[in-house]
C-alpha cells in the first residue's frame, strides 16, 4: 500500500466514522421529535382537533427549505424529507383518534 493509498484509507475511515455518528444523531433526533408529535396527536384527539394542520405544514416546509438553503442542502430534498415525516406524523395522529 502506498503512502497515498494509506492516507486515503485513513480519510475514508474518518469520514465513515463521522457519518456513523451523524446517523445516530439523526435517529435519536427523529425519536425525540416523534415523542413530541405523538403528544400533539394525543392532545388533538382529546380535544377533537383534526389530525392535520395544512397551514402549519406549509409554514414548516417553507422554514425547512430556507434552513436547507442556509445549510447548503438541496431544498427539494429537504421538502421531500419533511413531507415524508409529516405524513408519518399524520398517520400517528389518525391512529390516536380511533
Amino acid at each position: 500500500m502506498t503512502d497515498d493509498t494509506a492516507r486515503a484509507a485513513a480519510l475514508l475511515r474518518e469520514h465513515r466514522a463521522s457519518i456513523d455518528r451523524l446517523d445516530a444523531i439523526l435517529v435519536y433526533t427523529l425519536g425525540e421529535r416523534f415523542k413530541h408529535t405523538q403528544a400533539v396527536g394525543q392532545l388533538k384527539a382529546q380535544h377533537g382537533l383534526p389530525p392535520s394542520d395544512p397551514t402549519r405544514e406549509e409554514t414548516q416546509i417553507a422554514r425547512l427549505e430556507q434552513l436547507a438553503r442556509e445549510a447548503d442542502l438541496d431544498p427539494e430534498f429537504a421538502k421531500k424529507f419533511l413531507n415524508f415525516i409529516i405524513q408519518e406524523v399524520i398517520r400517528h395522529h389518525i391512529e390516536h383518534q380511533k
